[in-house]
């Protein structure tokens, strides 16, 4: 099993700053990004939330072609049967897991875009997620997608990309600007010290601008901790550092978090508060699927399924969290034909769900064929910069051809 961290892809991925990005970069606490807040958020400002499952989500267990009979006999034991997936029409049907997601689609809010990869696709964990965070699927480059955005940006805010966890993931980077690092598990301050906070607090408008300004930073602390921390004690363990993935999990960690549901949780109270944040970096780990792996992928979709589902729910409720669009994607997908271990191995192309208020739900890009293989590999059938032009013009009102080297071709799902 090709096991490996996030640590590790972090200082070999050949972004700038490598080394930096693994330490932190800018890292931020949840008190201080939440008193950035304005506590009225730009509600004509869409925002992304981008979710990356390490590891290699199988994309044919996702989902599922089960009418196909080829599907059934490639797959064996682990096929799903057409009464068990969740049907959306074309012969295809989501994981039993993702009620949630059938739910968006129903509402029309859920795109699905199918084989989605880059060419000359790599089975390598380094090289894939490499080439996905970069958007650059001919060499290296020294930064990720995202970060060559807050390049262009040029207003060096650190904010305006966030990615929840103790590191930044190269995406995030740029050449001369990167995006925040936020960790989760802040503790809260202890009674006394905010009892102490709140009476010094308290200013009068005569006092010396200085003292004014401190007195509104402390009530700013005490708000905003006794707002967003819980009175349980914080996991010491920050997602960021995963724990042993494989306990109770035939999937590697291949270098992503758990917790997903709080890292969605530090981005709603993010959204809600107003912050400058345009886009979020979220993960999910365990999807290196070589063994046994119906039972974990199950439990993992289920698990993003939920966790999503509860996140658009919530933010919904909120004018600018009504813009938000959250996009799901995976280094590669998994070789059609299972392996000896009821597991599958690294393969290629897969599907890419966008989700939210502002999408035009349904099917984008062609499913690829059971029948028409490259090396036993799914044939790529949607370039993975459409996706991210979409994004970048949809979302964050940027000319992707200046962000992914003149790529500017997107699909009609915003």
């Amino acid at each position: 099993m090709d096991t490996w961290t996030r640590r590790k892809f972090l200082t070999t991925s050949g972004v700038v700053g490598g080394a930096a990005l693994a330490a932190g970069a800018t890292a931020w606490g949840l008190d201080e990004l939440l008193a950035t807040g304005s506590g009225e958020p730009d509600a004509d400002a869409a925002t992304l939330v981008l979710v990356t499952l390490y590891g290699g989500n199988d994309g044919l267990n996702t989902l599922v072609p089960a009418a196909d009979s080829h599907y059934q006999d490639l797959r064996g034991d682990l096929a799903y049967g057409e009464d068990e997936v969740l049907a959306l029409g074309e012969g295809l049907g989501l994981n039993p897991g993702m009620k949630g997601m059938k739910k968006l689609w129903d509402e029309k809010r859920l795109a699905v875009v199918r084989g989605v990869s880059y060419p000359k696709p790599d089975h390598s964990h380094f090289r894939s997620m490499g080439i996905w965070q970069t958007a650059s699927p001919s060499g290296p480059v020294p930064s990720g997608w995202l970060g060559r955005w807050l390049d262009h940006a040029g207003d060096g805010d650190p904010l305006k990309g966030v990615s929840v966890g103790a590191t930044l993931p190269p995406l995030m980077a740029g050449e001369t600007t990167a995006g925040a690092a936020v960790r989760l598990g802040g503790r809260k301050l202890p009674d006394a010290w905010r009892r102490t906070c709140a009476e010094l607090s308290h200013v009068g408008d005569d006092a010396h601008p200085l003292l004014r300004r401190a007195g509104t930073s402390l009530a700013d602390l005490t708000k905003v901790s006794s707002a967003f921390n819980s009175t349980e004690e914080p996991d010491t363990q920050d997602p960021g550092e995963p724990r042993d993935e494989d306990e109770g999990n035939e999937g590697a960690s291949a270098g992503g978090q758990g917790e997903l549901g709080a890292q969605l949780d530090v981005v709603a109270k993010a959204i809600e508060a107003g912050v400058s944040t345009r886009a979020y970096s979220v993960s999910l780990g365990g999807f290196d699927t070589h063994a046994n792996e119906k039972a974990t992928q199950s439990r993992l979709l289920g698990a993003l399924d939920s966790d999503l589902s509860r996140f658009l729910e919530r933010v919904r409720k909120t004018k600018v969290g009504r813009k938000v669009v959250v996009a799901v994607y995976s280094e590669f997908g998994r070789r059609p034909r299972a392996n000896a271990n009821q597991g599958t191995d690294h393969g290629t192309a897969g599907p890419v769900f966008v989700l939210g208020e502002p999408v035009k739900g349904g099917f984008y890009g062609e499913q690829p064929s059971l029948t028409d293989l490259t090396d036993d590999d799914l044939r790529t059938t949607t370039d993975f910069r459409d996706v991210y032009a979409t994004l970048l013009r949809g979302v964050l009102d940027t000319d992707p051809a200046k962000i992914l080297d003149g790529h500017d071709r997107t699909l009609a799902l915003l």
